[in-house]
């Protein structure tokens, strides 16, 4: 007796695992679900007030150009990095993304010349203070790949508040912009293996004219890392194309992204902020993408899924996002899933006697979920 009740207790636990078991069998192909999120920073403030100088005659454009450091990077300070990096922080913690493309990963140095000085203008590392917000959430996320693009300065810096006050004969304080894009990968995300991180900046330019007949450059690249994930091959490519107002330098630069670094081994991945209005209404920099790359967000096909737009003090009280220009770009055996705008509403209420920034960023970021196949 006990010896059948034990075989067909054995034929029952069988029939148990083969009702489990997913169908086609022992070569049955499990799920390869990634997220991905695409998501400006936004450096701190506009620089058309640099940007405005060159229409002045030449010899009011030093000065103009003092002004113009001084109002780029009080609106910096201002508009608060740490705080917004808080928010930013909670945004990834809520969406756990197993890759991130970042854009306008900012670095300003500001720092007094004089020996002894008083003066202690602020600098910001945004990465080194996102990385911080991230790991306090016990989050663990790893720097995969960096893009060094801009390096403008340094610059005479006039900044009272913080003792910075004489630009002559020399200036008491001085300020460099540095911009990066930049690939984090979760460590968490069990069996995503990465490597061969590589990074350039483009050929095609916008140069940006200084007083006394100078240049400088912003800069652009990009970013890219080649992954594995359960036995699927997969190329990740971040970038920040130029505005859409020097549309040829923008246009030039998507060719030779989709000419080099936007392909590779498996799969391949696009995170960035193209500068392209998604409508075809600024320049054809998204045409020319998705020619051949598919856009995840086309899985929601009655949502506009704006991403750009608000207020460079990122003081306004209701959002102004008008265009989608953050995008995830998808190429080979790989299918979006899902698609999300976040960081699309105020991390606080707005104070109208003294308005602060509430949003994370002029952006919103963009978030799709990804299938392997």
């Amino acid at each position: 007796m006990r010896a059948h009740t034990a075989v067909r207790g054995l034929l029952f636990a069988v029939l148990g695992l083969a009702l489990l078991a997913p169908p086609g069998g022992a070569h049955a192909v499990p799920e390869r679900d990634l997220t991905f999120m695409s998501y400006n920073l936004y450096l701190g403030s506009s620089l058309d007030p640099a940007l405005d100088v060159a229409l002045l005659p030449p010899d009011q454009q030093p000065a103009a150009f003092v002004g113009a450091v001084a109002q780029i990077y009080g609106t910096a300070v201002f508009t608060d990095f740490p705080t917004r990096a808080e928010a930013i922080a909670d945004i990834i913690a809520a969406e756990e993304p197993d890759v991130i493309g970042l854009q306008e990963v900012t670095n300003w140095i500001a720092q007094a010349t004089a020996p002894g000085s008083t003066a202690r203008p602020p600098s910001y590392d945004f990465l080194e203070i996102l990385m911080a917000e991230l790991a306090s959430r016990g989050l663990d996320y790893e720097v995969a790949g960096v893009s060094d693009n801009a390096n403008i300065g340094p610059a005479p810096l006039v900044s009272p508040g913080f003792g910075c006050v004489t630009v002559v004969p020399a200036p008491d304080c001085v300020v460099t912009l540095q911009d990066r894009d930049v690939i984090l990968v979760n460590d968490a995300t069990p069996a995503l293996h990465w490597g061969n991180a590589q990074s350039g900046t483009f050929e095609a330019q916008q140069s940006i004219p200084l007083p006394g007949g100078l240049e400088a450059s912003f800069g652009r690249g990009w970013v890219t890392i080649d992954a594995k994930y359960r036995g699927r091959r997969l190329h990740v490519a971040n970038t920040h194309l130029e505005v859409s107002g020097f549309g040829d330098v923008q246009e030039a630069q998507a060719q030779e992204f989709l000419a080099g670094p936007a392909e590779g081994p498996g799969a391949d991945v696009l995170l960035g902020d193209f500068n392209s209005a998604a409508d075809g209404s600024t320049t054809d920099s998204y045409d020319l993408l998705t020619d051949r790359f598919r856009d995840a967000w086309a899985v929601n096909p009655q949502d506009p899924g704006d991403t750009s737009g608000q207020n460079q003090a990122l003081t306004n009280p209701t959002s102004l996002l008008h265009q989608r220009i953050d995008l995830v770009l998808v190429h080979g055996a790989v299918s979006p899933i899902e698609a999300d705008v976040v960081g699309d509403v105020p991390f606080r209420s707005q104070t109208p006697q003294q308005p602060r920034p509430i949003w994370p960023s002029d952006h919103a970021g963009v978030v799709a979920t990804l299938r392997f196949r």
